[in-house]
């Protein structure tokens, strides 16, 4: 009995040592092992079902955001990104000289020229338009070179920043390109046909985004790197003193040559409208009276009708002899 007694004790703490040390063990294996269990799930789903190849590709897409948003935290400790942006109108004396000074001020901060109009107002001031593209580190340097070229007429600067969208459109992309590379992977492993046109036409979603979101940085870091500055020259002369007073003389005399002016415009005008009409009629009547004209059957002149002429005056009658009165005696 004591022999039996001292026996059965020993299988039991054994029981309890190895369980207690399986325990520990698998407490220490699962964090590690979680992701690759999970992801081998999915490979094992996708290769499986095409419907579910693509409902991991999508899961995946998540998990790769939140690697891509933990690989982007630092970007927000990098510096602001600000879009600079400046309207400027100068008055100068001569437009092609300013206009070559802006341009050299732009090149020599390392800029460049984006757009220029060039035309004249109604009385022939030249007036120019004129987009420059400077680096932001020389934006207020060429600012203020450019504002010192003429007649400072209108200024308006505005500054954008633009972080938050940065840092949220290189999170986006981390994820994006995550997510494509999970779907490729998922082709590889898929092997009925169904299955990788399914995932051939998420890949292509996918990689359009990807490619949406590519230009969209590209774009951003463009209008971050180079302020924009749109530059308008004109030559056009400040007004007379005393504009608001009534006018005089002076005024009355121009404002007659001006309409003089403008009538002689007109008249000019509408004789140009009307010359090539009058230059067609008279080809028409030299065409008729030269050509047409001779041309045409005459009809034959009558004879003159001869006009009787007028009755001389006729002689002068006498008068008969009366008879004598009975009354009357003659004479002798």
């Amino acid at each position: 009995m004591r022999t039996r007694r001292s026996v059965r004790p020993v299988p039991a703490l054994a029981g309890l040592l190895l369980a207690a040390a399986l325990a520990l063990t698998g407490c220490g294996g699962t964090d590690d092992s979680a992701g690759s269990g999970a992801d081998k799930a999915v490979s094992d789903a996708a290769g499986g079902q095409g419907a579910a190849g693509a409902g991991s590709g999508r899961g995946a897409e998540g998990a790769g955001g939140a690697k891509g948003s933990g690989a982007t935290a630092p970007a927000a400790l990098a510096p602001e990104h600000v879009i600079r942006t400046a309207s400027l109108t100068v008055r100068v004396a001569e437009v092609p000289k300013a206009l070559a000074e802006a341009r050299t001020a732009a090149e020599d901060a390392g800029g460049h020229v984006g757009r220029e109009t060039t035309g004249r107002d109604e009385e022939g001031h030249e007036r120019t338009e004129v987009v420059l593209r400077v680096p932001g580190g020389s934006y207020d340097e060429v600012l203020a070179a450019l504002s010192g070229t003429g007649e400072l007429l209108e200024r308006s600067t505005k500054a954008e920043d633009v972080t938050d969208q940065v840092v949220d459109v290189e999170s986006r992309i981390a994820s994006q390109r995550a997510s494509v590379a999970r779907v490729r992977e998922l082709m590889e492993r898929a092997e009925r046909l169904t299955d990788v046109v399914t995932l051939e036409g998420e890949l292509s979603s996918r990689q359009a985004e990807l490619e949406s979101l590519l230009a969209r940085q590209a774009s951003l870091e463009d209008r971050t790197a180079l302020a924009t500055i749109t530059l308008t020259l004109t030559e056009t002369p400040p007004p007379a003193d005393g504009g608001d007073d009534d006018p005089g003389f002076t005024d009355a005399l121009a404002g007659g040559w001006h309409a003089f002016v403008t009538m002689l415009r007109w008249l000019a005008v509408v004789l140009g409208a009307v010359l090539p009409f009058a230059a067609v009629a008279v080809l028409l009547v030299l065409g008729w009276t030269r050509l047409v004209r001779p041309r045409l059957p005459r009809r034959p002149v009558p004879a003159p009708v001869p006009v009787p002429s007028a009755p001389g005056p006729l002689p002068s009658a006498r008068p008969a002899p009366q008879p004598a009165r009975p009354d009357e005696h003659p004479e002798g």
